[in-house]
């Protein structure tokens, strides 16, 4: 079954079908009202007055005649851009759109080369990339922290496994919990850090977050110049003590968004191969099989 949209817009009060952003779009493209109603298989008289009826509600031109012929104002050329931009969200995608936290989305980017599938992926935090999928803007959406996929029920599907590693530039090497005590350490937000934070907690260790930044990548930025600073990160990012690896062992999941292009199951069944789930091992993950 096919479906095509026809999306309306409500613009300062007022709605407006789809059928007065074809006639505009049809009025640019050949610069005349007449051939445009032709177009649309309707006569000059419905076409004038389906733009007169908008302007009279807008309180101003959205078509203007010109010796040529018909043109778009700028206010009319400003509202057929803003229907297209919401056209082309609804579009069918040729590519898949790939979005997730930043350490999920990259095993999610290395897999999708290895397959060779046509995509684009998309590196943010968890609850940003919820956000988009909400839109239905992503086809395939991908989680650092399993605990976002049970909050917003997701039928998701776990791919790997992961671990925080205790990361920093200090000398000193930590081999108790108790060393953490009284440290400085950076908070990646919307990460997987509760973790380890809640594993501090449980053993009453005293520590600060005086500090946060939003990305992984920002973090090991931010540790190798402060050099007092501490934090935990993916054991597929970076190396580090493992001395919480087994309080942070957490799984990397996929929510397939877009259950009609048959691409994407094939993709993730791929994942879950043999090889698929070498090629995971190979970079820094445990395989889920």
């Amino acid at each position: 079954m096919d479906y095509y949209p026809r999306v309306s817009l409500e613009i300062e009060g007022h709605i407006f079908s789809y059928k007065l952003f074809e006639a505009l779009k049809l009025v640019s493209n050949t610069f005349s009202q007449r051939k445009a109603a032709d177009a649309l298989g309707i006569s000059h008289a419905v076409l004038n007055r389906r733009i007169n009826d908008a302007e009279l509600k807008l309180g101003y031109k959205l078509v203007i005649a010109t010796g040529a012929g018909s043109m778009l104002t700028d206010e009319g050329q400003k509202i057929l851009l803003k229907y297209q931009k919401y056209m082309k969200r609804l579009k069918k995608r040729d590519k898949i759109i790939i979005c997730g936290g930043y350490i999920s989305s990259s095993l999610l980017e290395l897999m999708a080369i290895e397959y060779g599938l046509d995509f684009v992926v998309y590196k943010t935090g968890d609850k940003n990339a919820l956000y988009l999928a909400e839109l239905d803007m992503v086809d395939i959406l991908t989680l650092d922290d399993p605990v976002n996929a049970f909050i917003n029920d997701l039928d998701f599907i776990p791919i790997a496994y992961d671990h925080l590693v205790l990361y920093c530039e200090h000398p000193t090497c930590i081999n108790q919990l108790e060393e953490l005590n009284g440290k400085n350490f950076l908070e990646v937000i919307d990460s997987p850090q509760r973790l380890a934070w809640n594993t501090l907690d449980d053993h009453k260790i005293q520590y600060k977050l005086p500090e946060e930044v939003r990305s992984p990548y920002d973090a090991l930025k931010f540790i190798r110049n402060n050099s007092q600073f501490y934090t935990f990160l993916s054991s597929s990012l970076v190396e580090g003590s493992h001395i919480l690896k087994n309080d942070t062992r957490h799984v990397i999941s996929s929510v397939i968004c877009n259950k009609e292009d048959k691409r994407i199951k094939e993709f993730l069944d791929f994942i879950l191969t043999y090889k698929g789930q070498k090629i995971i091992e190979k970079n820094g993950f445990e395989k889920v099989r």
